[in-house]
């Protein structure tokens, strides 16, 4: 199936507790902390890859007189852990994308808060970091492109848009880094992008070294449209893999699907494709599999709805990152690896799965996952009125592409031993 259904995950990093759970422990007494000195080195590390201008954020925190105007707007969100947005339980991991506040860090923004926000010497600002704008995965090798801009009304829903790209490979090609590029990111709900090969192997048809497993819940077939190299929502940095790269069949075709949504003005989209290839066979062939229970139906009125799905490992395997969607309705997700021994071992646990802010969660080191193993994914629902995004809690919801419908997956990225 198409993890293109995914998501609408905006980038940046990081929260793990709920809100109004966690309370700054800071000295009643002067501290004399400083913007310059001690609060932009933390914003520049952990806040402002998304706050600077021409990016999703609302606001810049570059400098202290974008910044200060903000301060206790700032102050709340990193005591309620709402910012940086992550919603991994701290529990389980650790993940290499988690940027998350440190407790030290969070106690500093609220004393200098609290203590009426100074800004300090200027001289002790540190160098502002830059970021590469564009391409972020260096120069491409090939870039693809539709001919024309697609035009978007001022409102209304639109269906998904399928591009497709012939790459005229005439040899199999390696692909190490891959960025879906968009000349407007806010008309983007989501998008994924696919190759498939003009004469699929069987093992491009069936996910290779694993099998649905003994729950009964109904799993998606293999993907129509091939190998997925990407897939995301705007601002999710495009995926990196250390000593992995994905294969693609000489004479592939690319098909990028996007999710468009109306923006209230009449507008355009112009976007490209971008791959850069690995040098050499890389040491870890990734595959991306979607764990997906289609056959769902989540009763009026529900609180809290729970659904299954996992699969069986037939090889042994690693496991590089782990990504749960849902939509509106979704309330939590928790991922468990159960071992051919018996043990079991949670890897990932969303108590609070926040539509607006989904993540792709790249484990520190890749799992070591022996043959026999089972990945279950468990999905919590709310269809209540007690859930303030629920489009109509009055009807019962089943499986559908668009965000009033609902989906269950489970994605990971993972990569099968030598035998």
């Amino acid at each position: 199936m198409l993890r293109i259904w995914l998501f609408c995950t905006c980038l940046v990093v990081a929260c793990a507790f709920p809100f109004g759970e966690v309370m700054a422990q800071v000295d009643d007494s002067k501290s004399d902390l400083t913007f310059t000195k001690d609060i932009a080195p933390i914003l520049y590390a952990k806040c402002v890859k998304c706050h600077r201008e021409g990016t999703v954020a609302p606001m810049s925190l570059l400098n202290y007189t974008t910044a200060r105007p903000w301060a206790r707007a700032i102050k709340q969100k990193v005591l309620s852990r709402e910012m940086p947005p992550w919603h991994a339980d701290p529990q389980y991991g650790p993940y290499k994308n988690d940027p998350t506040l440190s407790q030290e860090e969070i106690n500093m923004i609220a004393a200098w808060v609290d203590e009426g926000s100074p800004e300090g010497d200027p001289n002790d600002l540190p160098v502002q970091p830059v970021f590469q704008e564009g391409w972020l995965i260096g120069t491409p090798d090939v870039v693809f492109q539709a001919p024309d801009p697609f035009e978007l009304p001022a409102e209304g829903i639109l269906e998904y848009q399928n591009f497709k790209f012939s790459t005229n490979f005439k040899e199999d090609k390696w692909v190490e880094r891959v960025q879906v590029l968009h000349s407007n990111p806010a008309t983007v709900h989501h998008f994924g992008l696919h190759a498939r090969a003009p004469n699929p192997r069987p093992d491009e048809i069936e996910y290779p070294g694993v099998a649905p497993g003994s729950s009964t819940a109904p799993l998606a077939p293999p993907p129509t449209f091939g190998t997925e190299l990407t897939a995301a929502g705007v601002g999710t940095a495009p995926p990196q893999y250390d000593d992995g790269a994905l294969l693609v069949r000489a004479g592939s075709e690319l098909t990028l699907q996007i999710h468009y949504v109306t923006t209230g003005t009449p507008t355009s989209d112009h976007t490209r494709v971008g791959i850069v290839f690995a040098d050499k066979p890389p040491k870890n062939q990734l595959h991306s599999l979607p764990i997906m229970n289609l056959g769902f139906e989540i009763p009026a009125g529900e609180p809290a709805h729970e659904v299954v799905a996992e699969v069986t490992f037939t090889e042994n395997a690693k496991l590089w990152s782990l990504f749960p969607h849902m939509h509106l309705r979704g309330k939590a997700f928790k991922y468990e690896l159960f071992y051919p021994d018996g043990h079991s071992k949670v890897l990932l646990s969303v108590p609070k799965f926040d539509f607006n802010w989904q993540h792709d969660y790249f484990l520190e080191k890749p799992i070591e996952v022996p043959a026999g193993s089972r990945l279950v994914c468990t999905a919590w629902f709310d269809n209540s009125p007690a859930n303030r995004f629920n489009p109509d809690p009055s009807i019962p919801v089943v499986w559908g592409e668009q965000t009033w419908d609902e989906m269950m997956i489970g994605f990971m990225t993972y990569s099968l031993e030598p035998a």
